[in-house]
């Protein structure tokens, strides 16, 4: 399915708090933090030329967050970020002054961050990055996890010490149940998906994905002309829309959602106008973005600066999947979870439908621009779908 966005504040300026949120001066204090956390090495920006031949495009180009410090998916920059900020915002009120960044791992720091616990509802690559974050500044976390998520993809949220809490039902019933709990206990949730009253800290999240469009702006020969990146509750889809169209302004690219045809919620919101909460269905293999109502702040967002939205089968992710894996034409190996090439399945799709590519002006001069958001982040799924391990893929694209 395929829609152009005609919704009234279809390139409507973002408002001033969104605009704040994604713009250049956040975005500078992002890339700043991350300047002090171990293991941070921007991701690598990998061109596709067999594929782009082949797809009838200029260039395609894939910013691999699996390589992102070491939790391999885009989501470490979005919860870590915001509870780091949290932590900083406490200790600045506890303590009566200003607490900079190169100050976090002070004693008064630390003993404050002991105090806090911060939770959070998760498939899997958030409630991680919440995790960690927490333990890099001695808090506590609680990471609730509904009935799809891995065995695996918990003990993985676990190793950074976190509390884990297994809800029945979707990811919508553990945002719910999370919120619960944390309000009755007084813990901080730090949730990926917003609801009213509830925007700052989504907010944060979100400017914490802005790095990865500043180090793909610097990485391009050139800017790109057309974007495809998924969605799940939107907030990476509003991230990358929001901060492009600053950056760029009327050079932006032409942007386009690609959500699950399993869990359409962007999709589905763009059709009718206004948020919309889709029913559940059958599961998705695209696990990571399996969700069934849309965060309002990335609605709100992606109303305004996204171009089209579409949908991707679930045969699409799985061959997307193992066509990185296992490329054509010379072009270099790239591990993407169940998830990760999401973006690029949008764009394979969009080329193959000759309706499509003229509504979105594809051509042989188009550039491509899209974002492996995940790696192999629950190997024994990718071995599963690809029929390889991920170190198998890995040895092999290195022969």
């Amino acid at each position: 399915m395929f829609i152009l966005n005609s919704n009234a504040d279809y390139r409507r300026p973002l408002v001033t708090g969104d605009a704040e949120t994604l713009g250049l001066a956040a975005a500078e204090s992002v890339e700043r933090h991350l300047h002090f956390r171990e293991n941070h090495a921007e991701t690598p920006l990998t061109a596709l030329p067999a594929l782009a031949a082949a797809t009838g495009v200029a260039t395609i180009h894939v910013k691999d967050e699996g390589h992102r410090l070491g939790l391999g998916s885009f989501k470490a920059l979005g919860g870590a970020y915001a509870v780091i900020r949290l932590v900083l915002e406490e200790a600045e009120a506890r303590l009566g002054r200003p607490v900079d960044m190169a100050q976090l791992q002070s004693p008064d720091v630390r003993k404050i961050a002991e105090t806090m616990c911060f939770a959070c509802a998760t498939d899997g690559n958030h409630g991680r990055s919440v995790a960690q974050g927490a333990g890099l500044v001695g808090a506590r976390s609680a990471i609730f996890v509904h009935a799809g998520v891995s065995d695996e993809r918990v003990a993985a949220i676990a190793r950074f010490g976190a509390e884990m809490i297994r809800v029945a039902g979707s990811y919508d019933d553990s945002v719910k149940e999370a919120a619960r709990v944390a309000k009755e206990r007084g813990w901080t949730i730090v949730s990926d998906t917003s609801w009213p009253g509830y925007e700052r800290i989504p907010g944060l999240v979100m400017q914490g994905y802005t790095a990865l469009v500043r180090e793909a702006l610097r990485q391009l020969p050139a800017p790109p002309t057309h974007v495809f990146i998924q969605s799940g509750v939107g907030g990476i889809a509003a991230a990358i829309a929001g901060h492009l169209a600053i950056a760029l302004g009327d050079q932006r690219p032409v942007f386009t959602v690609v959500d699950p045809a399993r869990a359409a919620c962007l999709f589905e919101s763009a059709r009718a106008g206004h948020p919309v909460t889709v029913p559940h269905g059958g599961p998705t293999v695209m696990a990571m973005l399996e969700c069934y109502e849309p965060s309002l702040v990335a609605w709100r967002i992606l109303s305004r600066v996204a171009d089209a939205f579409m949908t991707v089968d679930e045969e699409d992710a799985v061959a997307i999947m193992k066509r990185l894996a296992d490329p054509v034409g010379g072009d270099p190996v790239i591990i993407a979870g169940e998830s990760g090439g999401v973006g690029l399945a949008g764009l394979l799709k969009a080329v193959a439908d000759p309706t499509i590519k003229a509504a979105l002006s594809i051509g042989q001069d188009s550039r491509i621009f899209v974002v492996n958001t995940e790696g192999a982040t629950d190997p024994g799924k990718y071995q599963e779908i690809v029929g390889l391990s991920p170190e198998d893929v890995r040895a092999r694209g290195a022969a």
